[in-house]
């Protein structure tokens, strides 16, 4: 058996005491890590000294490029449509938050202009749900589709929303696995490289990245979700990827629904030239950016919203992978609605609150093997800086399980903060915008 090139001991020290790991000991650690020679244990400690004493912009990079080398990488570059025309790539990546079902009106907005969309997307664990969860609410739909499939997919409908392949970056699975368990999940080099690693490895041409700051975020403050954006951007652009991010306010639910079902029927509304203004607001701003990264501006994005072809694709992406999009979407058979305790100004409908009630209520999950219930959910009746009277609805909860129904009025009573038009709040959606420096 071949001698290892470095100790895992040495690397640990090296990070511990605020040196720079080299290209070639972050390479041999990844590596030694997915076979099995370093242990968790010193994993987790080299974690914890990541954690501690950061990263350089280069190590980060080299870190997010060892992770991609342990796996596959695809590569879209021969894409074309039926007519033989080449179709530029870009993508989407959000966070996480509350009520986030942009990427199901996105998907689709950004294939009616020509351009490919291969949307990588997960379930939701704990108060954030997840875009495979909402779409699984269709009857018939799946999530799980072979290379073939989707490059076929995209060949022919340009749109594609489903479940990462377990060959893209491996070593990231078994690293969150670890981060989880060891309190360095919030570490931004290793949320920054997990992110990116397998963005970068899905082959995408373009990425625009959604950063998520607030209650219901995770990353509850402007300054760490300002750092992890630069970082992804700079990764992104390390690797020849033409990123952006956008940093967008998660205080408050996106929309009006926070659940499974209910998410998917007001997507529908957003592709139907409807739905609420936030929702719409950042679907647009989104795929103008994706549009731009893949070479294409000047053109009228909420237009396509408006006149049917973001829906005629949204129908055809569903049909393809088995869904209905005719299909009645299942409906919870509980629900109670939560009425204002007081009169004035919705000051605060906080998003952590909200997210923890949809997720009590049976639409997400606190283990990845747990089922969720297609039905359950928020469904909010007003938004922050609505003047409001006593006694009227203010959300109403979804569930299948009424015995779980206590726990989440408690939950969205203790969201909502009722004051005077004095304390109205800054209800800016969009924060900023970072590019690669």
């Amino acid at each position: 058996m071949a001698a290892e090139q470095f100790s895992a001991v040495e690397v640990i020290r090296t990070k511990r005491d605020g040196g720079e790991l080299s290209n070639e000991m972050i390479d041999w650690t990844i590596d030694a890590y997915t076979r099995g020679v370093i242990a968790e244990e010193q994993m987790a400690a080299l974690n914890m000294a990541i954690y501690f004493q950061g990263m350089h912009r280069a190590e980060i990079s080299r870190w997010t490029n060892a992770m991609i080398n342990t796996g596959e990488r695809m590569d879209f570059s021969a894409l074309a449509d039926p007519s033989g025309r080449s179709l530029p790539t870009t993508d989407k990546h959000s966070t996480g938050g509350v009520g986030d079902k942009i990427t199901l009106p996105l998907a689709p907005l950004v294939a009616s202009f020509g351009v490919a969309v291969p949307q990588l997307s997960g379930r939701g664990l704990g108060h954030t749900g997840g875009t495979l969860d909402k779409l699984e609410a269709i009857p018939g739909w799946r999530a799980e589709l072979s290379n073939e499939e989707l490059f076929a997919q995209l060949s022919t409908v340009g749109a594609v929303i489903c479940a990462a392949g377990a060959g893209l970056a491996p070593a990231d699975k078994k690293l969150y696995a670890l981060r989880d368990v060891t309190a360095t999940v919030e570490a931004i080099p290793l949320i920054a490289s997990s992110i990116m690693s397998k963005k970068i490895a899905e082959g995408t041409g373009a990425l625009v990245l959604d950063v998520k700051v607030g209650s219901g975020a995770f990353m509850k403050t402007e300054a760490m979700a300002r750092e992890l954006a630069e970082t992804m951007v700079n990764l992104g652009a390390d690797a020849g990827v033409n990123t952006v991010a956008l940093l967008t306010n998660m205080d408050t639910p996106l929309g009006l629904t926070a659940g499974n079902a209910i998410e998917v029927q007001e997507s529908v509304e957003v592709l139907a030239g409807g739905g609420p203004e936030d929702v719409v607001e950042l679907t647009v701003a989104l795929a103008t950016e994706m549009l731009a990264g893949a070479g294409i501006s000047d053109v009228d994005v909420r237009a396509a919203l408006n006149d049917g072809r973001a829906m005629d694709k949204w129908r055809a992406m569903i049909s393809a992978q088995g869904g209905d999009p005719d299909a009645k979407l299942p409906v919870a058979r509980e629900s109670h609605t939560v009425l204002a305790p007081a009169e004035g100004v919705l000051l605060k409908l906080d998003a952590m609150d909200i997210g923890l009630a949809a997720w009590t209520l049976g639409a997400g999950r606190a283990r990845k093997e747990d089922a969720v219930q297609a039905g359950a959910g928020v469904r909010l009746h007003v938004k922050p800086g609505a003047l409001v009277r006593r006694g009227e609805p203010i959300a109403t909860l979804l569930t299948d399980t009424p015995e779980k129904m206590e726990r989440a009025i408690e939950l969205v009573q203790r969201a909502i903060l009722i004051g005077s038009d004095s304390d109205r709040p800054d209800m800016r959606l969009i924060l900023d915008r970072i590019c690669a420096n």
